[in-house]
């Protein structure tokens, strides 16, 4: 079984950062995929920023230049640093690993269904 555990959430003002944290434990027999996704009030869940096991990564275009996904393997560790915060960024934020697969090459997906393993979030607030 695989936990998933957000940090690094709060509340910043508009132009501010934040680094958020997942810390991944447990029996993980693959090198999955691993991503960030958000929701907010009203709003289906949505994929913001995806690495695989190749550090190749992805981004959703509105976080793109803003935001940067990084994983530190001896630390069993995933982050999202995020700058140029706006308004809009205000969510629920979710860690998700995919381990349906022993390795995960190639454009990591930003689709929900492709994720078996999800946190509980950790919650980010902007303000203007």
């Amino acid at each position: 079984q695989v936990q998933l555990v957000e940090s690094g959430g709060g509340s910043v003002q508009s132009g501010g950062s934040l680094r958020l944290s997942c810390l991944v434990s447990g029996y993980i027999n693959s090198s999955p995929c691993m991503a960030w996704f958000r929701q907010a009030p009203g709003k289906e869940r949505e994929g913001v920023a995806g690495i695989d096991s190749d550090v190749e990564t992805s981004y959703a275009d509105d976080v793109k230049g803003r935001f940067t996904i990084s994983q530190d393997n001896a630390k069993n560790t995933l982050y999202l640093q995020m700058n140029s915060l706006k308004p809009e960024d205000t969510a629920m934020y979710y860690c998700a690993a995919d381990t349906q697969y022993d390795y995960c090459s190639g454009s990591p997906s930003l689709l929900t269904n492709d994720y078996n393993y999800w946190g509980q979030g950790t919650q980010v607030t902007v303000s203007s």
